[in-house]
């Protein structure tokens, strides 16, 4: 099975880094079972103050994963519940901020 290592960065509003956190401790399980379907597994999250990285293990690929994701009505909630939070998650055209992987060892 093919599977991509995808990793992006964002921001988040000032002051939003508590707010940010405690959404995720309350993460919806429908969202989860649609990352899930859709093919993304080891999703982490990593904030070091208002910046955040996250990294994700997609099947078959990132593109794909995610795109599923996006088209489900439970991520347009999420993504509708975090505009007051996040400050900035795509460039202009609309594509996140990916981070190049350099190194990786199993």
């Amino acid at each position: 099975m093919t599977m991509e290592r995808f990793c992006f960065t964002f921001r988040l509003r000032e002051g939003m880094e508590e707010e940010y956190g405690r959404r995720h401790a309350e993460i919806w399980p429908e969202l989860v079972e649609a990352l899930r379907s859709a093919g993304v597994r080891n999703y982490t999250l990593f904030r070091r103050g208002r910046d955040v990285v996250a990294y994700a293990e997609c099947h078959p690929d990132a593109e794909t994963a995610f795109g599923k994701v996006g088209a489900t009505e439970v991520n347009a909630r999420w993504s509708a519940w975090f505009t007051d939070v996040i400050e900035e998650l795509t460039d202009a055209d609309g594509r996140l901020f990916t981070a190049d992987e350099v190194w990786h060892l199993d």
